[in-house]
């Protein structure tokens, strides 16, 4: 640790940490740096070799969209989770994470387990196996870390594809000499998180994670997505991001998760295809009648919802080139609506006492009063919506939505220019 604490403490790592969490952060950035560096010193018992940082992301349009092979705006913002490394050659990746049991996962087994599904472990696994079946050797390999994070689970700032990153970006630096893009980086931790830990995601949240800043992409072609990044400075617009956190949590949503992309296969059936992209909505049109007697009127819905927001992601991204914030502005809260009434997921279907998402959506449209815009941000029905609020109204609004969701449901975040790194 002492060599890595003492260029800390020497400043030689401010201009990184400066762009990571920007520079009103920087003693905020010193204190985790320390805090991690003392964590692993007391883990392991030898002084950490490096640094590495993969950020949150936040979806800025295009919900629901990336398993349909469509188009999405997404962000890099400035909560990580931060680790502090040395490779072992042990043969095992040993983790130690802030409030969360120890993990060691072997190399020497990379097949996937059903004991572990759903847990970090199964991540690891995972993103360990997709790496050494594209010619990463991980025999005699190994590492030890310690990590905290300040991406709040159940954010809808993706903790999960931050953790994916994260190891991936470790193991890409340390053992394969950096060979993976950020996108196959992030086509790895997809891959982990789809078959290893059993949840269907898209590619939108690893991509955003692993690229940083402001970044349009289009899944038409999943192996190579088009991956453009976009300029975006929110104080010289006048406004901040805030994400509220509505009280209610994603636990027990998965069948709520899982009817969207059942429904929209059943629309797609119709067509002999295997997602929307692959049906031009003329086509869709066309057989309306068809559609809704074959999977009926709520999957017509959120495909309808999928084909307006795939053309609202572009134009988002449009309007961003062209410095047009306020049509930005416009679009996000018609895709707000669009998900609201086609999509759908706002509401757990037949919940009607608990609607903290809706109820949380129109607080901030009654504080914000017409100004800024208001959306559902990531899967929906339980978690987090997203807000962008006029720099005049922020702790006005701020003061109003915790006075109601609770002290420190409003998180304001700011977009971060790097993916996933190691701190050098």
């Amino acid at each position: 640790m002492e060599a890595l604490y003492a260029c800390l403490l020497a400043g030689k790592l401010d201009d990184t940490l400066r762009r990571l969490y920007g520079g009103t952060q920087l003693e905020c950035a010193h204190s985790r740096c320390e805090s991690v560096l003392a964590g692993f010193a007391d883990a392991f018992g030898t002084p950490a070799e490096m640094l590495f940082s993969a950020p949150g992301r936040t979806e800025l349009g295009g919900n629901h969209t990336d398993h349909q092979r469509g188009c999405v705006l997404a962000a890099a913002v400035d909560l990580d989770i931060l680790a502090a490394v040395s490779p072992n050659k042990s043969g095992v990746i040993r983790v130690r994470s802030e409030g969360y049991p120890d993990i060691a996962v072997n190399l020497g087994d990379l097949t996937p387990r059903a004991e572990e599904r759903g847990t970090s472990a199964a991540l690891i696994r995972g993103v360990a196996a997709r790496m050494n079946e594209l010619g990463c050797p991980m025999r005699n390999t190994g590492l030890d870390a310690c990590l905290i994070s300040d991406v709040p689970g159940g954010s809808g700032l993706s903790s999960s594809a931050a953790f994916e990153v994260l190891v991936a970006t470790m193991l890409n630096e340390l053992f394969w000499d950096g060979r993976c893009t950020p996108v196959e980086l992030a086509q790895i931790g997809q891959y982990a998180e789809n078959v290893y830990f059993g949840k269907p995601c898209g590619l939108m949240d690893q991509t955003a994670s692993a690229v940083g800043g402001v970044v349009a992409i289009d899944f038409a072609d999943t192996e190579y997505p088009v991956v453009e990044p976009i300029a975006l400075d929110l104080a010289a617009h006048g406004y901040a991001l805030c994400i509220l956190d509505s009280g209610a949590g994603h636990a027990d949503l998965t069948a709520e998760y899982a009817a969207i992309t059942e429904e929209l296969k059943a629309v797609c059936r119709c067509f002999d295809k295997g997602v929307l992209r692959e049906v031009p909505e003329a086509d869709f049109l066309a057989a309306l009648p068809r559609v809704r007697a074959a999977a009926g009127d709520r999957a017509a819905l959120r495909a309808l919802h999928v084909y307006g927001e795939n053309r609202r992601a572009v134009a988002e991204a449009r309007a961003l080139r062209s410095g047009d914030f306020e049509e930005f502005l416009r679009l996000v809260r018609e895709s707000g609506r669009s998900s609201a009434m086609y999509l759908q997921n706002i509401v757990p279907a037949g919940q009607t006492e608990r609607q903290e998402l809706m109820l949380t959506i129109a607080l901030c449209e009654q504080l914000l009063g017409g100004r800024g815009a208001v959306r559902v941000h990531g899967g929906g029905f339980g978690g987090t919506v997203q807000a962008f609020v006029p720099l005049e109204l922020l702790e006005s609004f701020r003061g109003g939505m915790e006075a109601v969701l609770g002290a420190g449901s409003c998180h304001v975040v700011h977009i971060r220019p790097v993916g996933g790194c190691r701190i050098v």
